[in-house]
């Protein structure tokens, strides 16, 4: 985890007064907390397309397929202007090496999803996304995503931080010489945090990667990124998580005694009921793993895949 992760940010969330309103939305766990492990990539849709501080302030009409921008008060229409920029701004962001993007949510530019969209008449339904977000997301579709209000709840925020983290290692990869060779290695560390999260994909992935000799290398890293992005946008359940644990506890069934035995299904049972967090059975695992010297679990990123500080897991 030497080199830092580059995130892409709806800028208000920084702390920058660039809304409508001349306000900002400071969120301190974006700056304070995950701001020590990322660099951010700041971006305002209405200021950058040119749209002044403070504003009129706008919303989506029509269609939440294809929604028009829309000021409130002067009914004036935005869509082209906004739609132009983003097309040209995600070419931009291109040179980034993003590996996320936190959106700002309910903006009729940033949202990524559950974005009001109102009719002719005025009633709204909350099925749009905003125009930025929804150009880059298209652009984008395997870069991990998500807005400020979703990163709230401790489930979603686990999982997007698992997310950039693993795009970065991935990227760190593809930078290297890209061969068969490297791609086994970089699976076989992370194939017990894909079972977390599908068991399905897991299985595709192992066969693509046995089977890598068939395809081009260009074609076999491609098809491997699909999959590993698809599978770890599902987020992770207790159900999941219960059987990686229960997976990992048959590495040691030749090592640990009757009692550590009985100590670890009693952890993972608790676990498992919603007594515990995550963070209990995996810190055991972890000590067995150190104790018994277990060659293939010291290497596995399950065990370790953000920088504890963050504490994610001490919620989920």
């Amino acid at each position: 985890m030497e080199e830092t992760i580059k995130l892409g940010v709806s800028q208000c969330l920084l702390g920058e007064k660039v809304r409508y309103d001349g306000g900002h939305k400071l969120d301190r766990f974006i700056t304070d907390t995950l701001g020590q492990y990322v660099r951010y990539v700041p971006v305002c849709p209405e200021v950058e397309c040119g749209l002044g501080i403070p504003r009129e302030a706008m919303r989506l009409v029509g269609t939440p397929d294809v929604p028009r921008l829309v000021t409130i008060r002067t009914r004036k229409d935005h869509t082209d202007r906004m739609t132009e920029w983003a097309k040209s701004r995600v070419i931009e962001l291109e040179k980034e090496g993003l590996c996320g993007f936190i959106f700002k949510s309910n903006s009729p530019s940033s949202g990524m999803e559950r974005v009001k969209v109102y009719t002719d008449e005025g009633m709204p339904t909350k099925s749009g996304r905003g125009i930025f977000a929804g150009i880059f997301m298209d652009h984008f579709p395997l870069i991990p995503v998500e807005d400020d209000g979703r990163l709230h709840d401790p489930g979603l925020r686990e999982n997007f931080i698992e997310r950039i983290f693993t795009m970065r290692r991935w990227r760190g990869l593809l930078s290297g010489k890209r061969t068969l060779g490297n791609l086994v290695a970089f699976h076989t560390v992370h194939k017990l945090l894909v079972l977390s999260h599908s068991e399905k994909h897991n299985r595709q992935m192992g066969k693509l990667v046995a089977a890598g000799k068939k395809i081009s290398v260009e074609e076999l890293f491609k098809q491997y990124e699909v999959l590993l992005m698809q599978a770890l946008s599902l987020k992770a359940t207790v159900s999941k998580n219960t059987n990686a644990l229960q997976h990992m506890m048959g590495y040691f069934k030749k090592q640990i005694s009757p009692d550590e035995k009985k100590e670890l299904l009693g952890v993972i049972g608790q676990y498992k009921q919603g007594y515990i967090p995550l963070i209990v059975p995996m810190t055991l695992i972890k000590h067995y793993t150190r104790k018994y010297d277990q060659s293939y679990l010291k290497d596995q990123v399950y065990l370790n895949p953000h920088p504890i500080e963050l504490k994610l897991r001490n919620h989920v």
